[in-house]
């Protein structure tokens, strides 16, 4: 289909949170003479233009969970590693979770020793946070929920 210069452009909403740039044209627009189409296709839009090429977007996956799931406590579990130093891991758990010296060291010694040890339990979005940054040190942590 093809727009005259009179009648105003094609507008729609883009409601994804991926976008492929591939093949788009960044040069300057030089006069206002678009083709616009768009299709549809389950999961995915596609719209392509002359000017700019062809833009693709795909509907995020969302998963949906109960108040319950979030409201339920969750624990962060720290596993033992035969990589990292016991100086090295009280050290994160000093600066991820700020516990004193002798908490770490004792979660530390946990861990060693049980193979295993939990170092928090709360909500599920700060449990996330908490566990990223665990492996952002190289630790191996999990996230369970609690019964």
């Amino acid at each position: 289909m093809r727009i005259s210069r009179h009648t105003p452009p094609l507008e729609f909403e883009q409601r994804a949170s991926y976008v492929s740039v591939l093949g788009m044209n960044c040069a300057p627009r030089r006069n206002s003479g678009w083709l616009a189409q768009t299709k549809q296709v389950p999961g995915m839009t596609r719209a392509s233009n002359e000017k700019a090429g062809t833009i693709t977007t795909a509907e995020p996956s969302i998963e949906t969970s109960s108040e319950e799931d979030l409201d339920v406590p969750w624990q962060i579990v720290v596993h033992n590693d035969p990589v990292n130093l016991m100086s090295y891991v009280t050290m994160v758990f000093q600066r991820v979770f700020g516990y004193p010296r002798e908490r770490a060291e004792r979660h530390m010694l946990e861990v060693h020793h049980k193979g295993r040890s939990i170092l928090w339990s709360g909500m599920r979005e700060p449990a996330e946070l908490y566990v990223q940054q665990l492996h952002g040190y190289l630790l191996l942590a999990t996230l369970e929920k609690t019964c």
